[in-house]
């Protein structure tokens, strides 16, 4: 969600109504904030990450590692999931700075108690390194390339979930 999403009180409550009224699990609704949201109206943003974890959604931190105030967001926000920016998941095999970074957000997500997703896994060598950091969950190309809702609950798959 964008800054402007969660700073609009009337989009807030289209998305607590909707939520209240579907039929969805909500321990299964992750709600992703971007960082840059966070920064650019941070009571904003906590507010919205407070009310919709009372609701039960999870809340993920998006884009993690690329802004200002880090560890600031970790203190103040409910986030249940770090998302690992791309930038630093695209050549983590061969750049050595790149892993430090990762390492480093795992380490620090493992203290906070708070799940790691990598964006981005474009292979099976980046997939079983970032396993092999002790990443929790990862997105991209060679996990599964977006597909629209309706044809995702079509799917055999879709139908297991």
């Amino acid at each position: 969600l964008s800054a402007k999403t969660v700073c609009d009180p009337q989009q807030v409550n289209r998305i607590e109504n909707a939520v209240l009224a579907s039929d969805a699990l909500l321990e299964n609704l992750v709600f992703e904030i971007t960082e840059t949201a966070a920064a650019d109206n941070f009571e904003a943003a906590r507010d919205f990450a407070i009310r919709l974890h009372k609701l039960g959604c999870a809340i993920a931190l998006d884009d993690f590692g690329v802004g200002h105030g880090t560890f600031s967001y970790l203190r103040h926000l409910p986030v249940d999931h770090l998302k690992i920016d791309i930038r630093f998941v695209r050549e983590l095999l061969s750049v050595e700075e790149d892993r430090h970074v990762v390492s480093a957000i795992v380490a620090v997500a493992k203290q906070f108690e708070i799940a790691t997703v990598a964006e981005g896994v474009e292979d099976q060598a980046t997939l079983e390194e970032l396993r092999r950091m002790g990443v929790d969950y990862a997105q991209g190309y060679h996990i599964g390339r977006p597909v629209p809702l309706l044809q995702l609950w079509q799917s055999p798959a879709g139908s297991r979930r």
